[in-house]
């Protein structure tokens, strides 16, 4: 299958492998960024609802 694109087995394995590891550091950052942002949002919405707190008290 490989020899028909004219890659060798072993450059098929490195770049599989290599694939692999760049796309499980997207994901990891995408899923890092996204924690970040709904801590934020979170850490927002605690602000809002202290400020409304202290306004009726």
């Amino acid at each position: 299958m490989w020899e028909e694109l004219g890659i060798s087995g072993g450059t098929a394995i490195i770049v599989l492998v290599t694939m692999y590891y760049i796309i499980k550091w997207a994901v990891r950052n995408g899923v890092k960024e996204a924690l970040r942002g709904i801590e934020k949002e979170k850490a927002e919405q605690g602000d809002q609802a202290e400020a409304i707190e202290e306004s009726e008290a």
